[in-house]
């Protein structure tokens, strides 16, 4: 067995960010020193291809996963909200570190901002903005923003989207606020989007840590690192998609947190592409038993319709998809 813990991971700026963050908390909690092994993802490979046309967020951690079963990696980190509700046989998250802001930001070209109010983003951008994002979760939600917004699909590290935003490729982007602070890009939010707006993708902000089951050694150094509110918000949000059986690029949002001493809020939100039909829960009960409030929220999405928004988004990705082979 290695003294030193492999820590795979894409190598964009951010994946870094995020495993050294973990190779530093591992270093100072329980004295282990890692070693970081970047691993091309068929998500890095494709460059340029809207997510919706290539397979989805999956294509991030795939080839990172296998070299996790294959034993070449001791543990993965990723950004959970790029990984599959149902993990491959034999993998398991171990730990996730605290959670950044949830929330997904609107940034304007050269600094406009910083943190405007969301009335004055949209007098900002006019009735017919062209507003770059990849997610097919905040272009649902984000329809009627304006009135006549065009939404143009962004791919590219983070400095890369915001050179284009910059050089005038888009009048706005739409990015995660968490990314921008963790790279500290922070100042360049122009406004953040309230929950109740835009509902975040699950698990947004939330740094994960992958081991192979049984991998009892490693787990045990992860455990110290674990966040405990971040874990059980990750296992409600997980539990809602799961339940729903949607993937990374399906119209889901999820957001969990604990709203006070034992009680976890959820909201969630299933909506069709075109922003024409959605169905909204908003739950609360136990933070003792995450993935059973994830579930029920789910339970009530589907109850209300969630299902065939969901099927009518499977068929138009599945053309999408078959119109790109």
């Amino acid at each position: 067995m290695n003294s030193i813990l492999r820590i795979g991971t894409r190598g964009s700026p951010l994946a870094l960010y995020q495993a050294n963050a973990v190779a530093a908390l591992l270093r100072d909690r329980v004295g282990a020193e890692s070693e970081i092994v970047v691993i091309k993802t068929s998500g890095d490979q494709l460059g340029e291809a809207p997510l919706s046309e290539i397979g989805g967020k999956r294509l991030f951690v795939k080839e990172i996963e296998d070299a996790l079963l294959a034993g070449e990696v001791d543990l993965a980190v990723h950004s959970s909200k790029d990984m599959p509700a149902l993990l491959p046989d034999g993998l398991a998250i171990a730990g996730v570190l605290p959670r950044e802001d949830p929330r997904d930001a609107v940034v304007l070209p050269n600094g406009q901002g910083p943190e405007q109010q969301i009335d004055r983003i949209r007098e900002t951008l006019g009735s017919s903005p062209r507003i770059g994002t990849s997610s097919i979760r905040r272009i649902a939600q984000l329809v009627h923003f304006t009135t006549a917004a065009t939404f143009l699909p962004v791919r590219g590290n983070l400095d890369t989207r915001l050179r284009k935003l910059d050089a005038g490729d888009y009048d706005a982007l739409v990015l995660a606020a968490a990314g921008l602070r963790r790279l500290e890009r922070g100042a360049r939010i122009s406004a953040l989007l309230p929950v109740e707006l835009c509902v975040p993708a699950p698990g947004q902000g939330i740094i994960a840590v992958e081991i192979r089951q049984g991998d009892t050694r490693t787990a045990e150094m992860i455990t110290p690192i674990d966040d405990a509110s971040a874990s059980v918000a990750l296992r409600a949000e997980r539990a809602v998609v799961d339940r729903l059986g949607g993937g990374c690029q399906m119209p889901i949002g999820a957001f969990a947190h604990i709203a006070a001493g034992d009680e976890l809020s959820i909201t969630s939100i299933v909506v069709s592409t075109d922003g024409s039909r959605s169905v909204r829960a908003t739950i609360q009960g136990s933070v003792h038993a995450p993935e059973q409030l994830g579930r029920q929220a789910a339970d009530m999405l589907l109850a209300d319709g969630a299902e065939s928004i969901l099927a009518e988004a499977r068929r138009a990705m599945s053309a999408t998809e078959s119109h790109h082979q």
